[in-house]
């Protein structure tokens, strides 16, 4: 015997049991649920304290951006007030002038020496008349040569006289020493006259421009630098980087490289700020000199404080995720609490089973079960269920053993179940008819049991063969019993469940070494017909005729019309396809085949003849008209449902049934044969595979 599908599913996903003192662990669902848990609050955490980050580092270069914005733009204004305050100096200097003074050296030179305060604010003044040439030089105080005049100071002297406009200089020297800035202003006179041009010189890094003290406060992190429109660096905190080119400048240099490739477009209105990956610089233009004042800050310098505030907020959120994490976990447990109860109440239910121990019901092995409202108490209620449902087929799978044990006990049929070839169940008939206790025969191959009659051909692929065209077994079969003598047996295998082999096969077996001992003598060959084993149509009518005699023996009231009895005359549909396709060896296994169904049928009730190549006839004495028609019917539908297969390709048989009443009065066989014959034909002809009922005259 088997055990149920359901107990061998049961043992077999039962897992593997856990060591004792780790069965308070949760299980596998319950641990990824607390990791999946866990993991989101670290990963919120994370994503929070990287999000506020964030935020504060943009806050912070805003801020950065906005305050040095503000610087560059103060440097800016204050440079420009500069430059004006410059000018304006040089105009009061220019209104002191007068014609006469440019006439007379020396009173020009006693003017701007001892006359005029406002010549002191510059480092260097000069005066040219109308003609060009120059009036005074006076350089730190001192009065020098007109032809010491540097020439880049006289080509801005000759180009105020020309235009008769105020000029500012570009940079003029080419050491940070002798750098210097001219400021330029016309000499007019009554309607706007040119009569001559007064320039007062500042060096570049004067009070009065840009003093060294322009960069203070001092900051590591920060520079504060002022250049040309070409580059050239006019102040800078390391002074011998002064008269150097922006270019070089880390930071600055690419932020120029932007502004000259953008066509050298002013830079007008606010500030202007430009974030790169290392340093934050801001722009601010000093319109009249065409300066442009710059902060070059470092981003990681500056924003270092806010980088150490960070990683204290890293390590400060990861303990209070991981404090979190720990409460959410241990709330998580003991919400999770019934759940781990459950399985263990499962695993030492299933360990309870592996041990042999029946089903339970609600309470045993490990005490109850546990309480949860919600989804606990509903997968409790669904496994009592089962367990209550197990215990009950459990109870009927025991009975059904003890009565199949009873049936298998006391059957007078030899029973055979058996799968692959292997015998798994027998009845104590078989094990007698055999020799054999049923245990002995138990787990031996069918193939074993088989005997091979000297000169016959294999049976085991004479058994196998007739499994593959017709899908069942019904024939003789030769046993090997246990004293070596072989028992021949009437033998009929059918699948336990149809259509799938695997399901293994039942076999009912009938001792039929007498009446094969009897078929071997003169007399049995001469009734049967040698292909099919059933009576040969000469035997058949002599059997007729004897039961038509003793019918009418017994006279009209012996026999009811009722319970006459019925002959059924059957002719194979499409037997030639076969033929002719499988061949005749085909059509002989069909014959025999069908012999047997026919034999099976009316063993108990009648008997079965061959009367021509494919055409059976059957005699069921003592039965009624509605019997046999039942009888035809069954025959005919097993007939259409089996499907014999050969050398590849399966065949579709019918059978067309001719039946007559045997009624009271009936004498000739000839007669009754006919009528039969004709009922056939009528079925045939009505379009085959069906059955027709005809009659018989009785003679008044």
């Amino acid at each position: 015997m088997t055990p149920p599908e359901h107990v061998a599913a049961w043992e077999d996903v039962a897992p593997e049991r856990e060591p004792e003192g780790f069965a308070w662990l949760p299980g596998p669902l319950v641990g990824k649920l607390l990791a999946v848990a866990a993991l989101a609050i670290v990963l919120s955490a994370m994503l929070t304290v990287w999000v506020l980050s964030r935020a504060a580092g943009q806050e912070v270069m805003q801020r950065l951006v906005s305050q040095q914005n503000d610087e560059v733009e103060l440097v800016a204004r204050l440079l420009a007030s500069k430059i004006e305050q410059s000018q304006k100096v040089l105009a009061t200097v220019a209104e002191g002038i007068t014609p006469e003074l440019l006439e007379s050296p020396a009173s020009l030179e006693w003017l701007l020496q001892q006359g005029l305060p406002a010549v002191r604010f510059f480092d260097a003044i000069q005066v040219a008349r109308k003609d060009g040439n120059l009036a005074i030089n006076l350089r730190y105080g001192k009065l020098e040569k007109a032809s010491g005049l540097d020439p880049g100071e006289r080509d801005y002297l000759v180009r105020t006289l020309l235009d008769g406009k105020p000029l500012v200089s570009g940079l003029i020297g080419a050491t940070p020493a002798e750098a210097r800035v001219m400021f330029t202003m016309p000499l007019l006179r009554g309607e706007g006259r040119v009569i001559g041009a007064v320039a007062g010189v500042l060096r570049l890094q004067s009070q009065g421009l840009l003093p060294h003290s322009l960069a203070l406060p001092a900051r590591s992190d920060s520079q504060l630098v002022v250049f040309t429109r070409d580059g050239v660096i006019l102040a800078h905190p390391n002074m011998e980087r002064v008269l150097g080119q922006v270019a070089d400048e880390p930071g600055l240099g690419e932020a120029y490289a932007r502004w000259r490739r953008a066509d050298d477009a002013p830079l007008a209105g606010r500030a202007q700020t430009t974030v790169q990956a290392d340093h934050v610089v801001s722009l601010a233009s000093v319109p009249m000199p065409q300066w442009v004042v710059a902060r070059v800050s470092a981003s990681q310098a500056v924003l270092a404080p806010m980088q150490g505030v960070q990683r204290r907020a890293w390590a400060l959120a990861a303990a209070a995720a991981a404090l979190v994490a720990l409460l959410a976990l241990g709330a998580m447990l003991w919400i999770a609490r019934p759940l781990i109860l459950l399985r263990q109440r499962a695993r030492a239910l299933m360990d309870a089973e592996a041990a042999g121990a029946p089903a339970s019901g609600s309470a045993g092995h490990d005490g109850p079960w546990p309480h949860s409202p919600g989804e606990v108490d509903d997968v409790v209620r669904v496994c009592t269920r089962l367990l209550e449902h197990r215990r009950l087929q459990q109870r009927g799978s025991e009975a059904s053993a003890r009565q199949l044990r009873a049936v298998l006990a006391h059957v007078p049929l030899g029973i055979v179940v058996s799968r692959d070839e292997q015998v798994e169940v027998v009845s104590q008939q078989a094990g007698r008819m055999l020799g054999y206790a049923p245990a002995q025969l138990q787990g031996r191959r069918l193939t074993d049991l088989l005997a091979s009659p000297p000169g016959a051909a294999d049976v085991a692929q004479q058994v196998r063969a007739r499994f593959a065209a017709h899908g069942s077994f019904d024939g003789e079969l030769p046993l090997l019993r246990k004293d070596g003598s072989t028992l021949w047996v009437r033998a009929q295998g059918q699948l336990v469940e149809p259509g799938v082999p695997s399901s293994g096969l039942v076999w009912t077996l009938e001792d039929f070494t007498a009446e094969r001992a009897a078929r071997q003598q003169q007399s049995w060959e001469r009734a049967h017909d040698p292909l099919t084993q059933l009576l040969n149509r000469a035997e058949f009518e002599l059997r007729l005729q004897m039961l038509l005699d003793a019918r009418a023996a017994r006279g009209p009231r012996g026999v009811s019309e009722e319970d006459g009895g019925v002959l059924l005359f059957m002719d194979l549909d499409h037997f030639t396809v076969v033929n002719d396709v499988a061949g005749h060896d085909a059509g002989d296994d069909v014959l025999r085949h069908l012999a047997r169904l026919l034999e099976s049928e009316v063993r108990h009730n009648g008997w079965a003849a061959r009367v021509g190549g494919d055409e059976f006839a059957i005699v069921l004495p003592g039965s009624s008209l509605a019997r046999g028609q039942a009888v035809a019917e069954q025959l005919r539908a097993a007939v259409q449902a089996w499907e014999p297969a050969y050398g590849g390709r399966s065949f579709t048989l019918g059978l067309s049934v001719g039946l007559v009443p045997l009624a009271p009065g009936a004498h000739g066989v000839a007669a009754l044969l006919y009528a039969a014959d004709m009922a056939c034909y009528q079925a045939k002809r009505a379009g085959r595979n069906r059955i027709a009922v005809g009659s018989v005259q009785v003679p008044a």
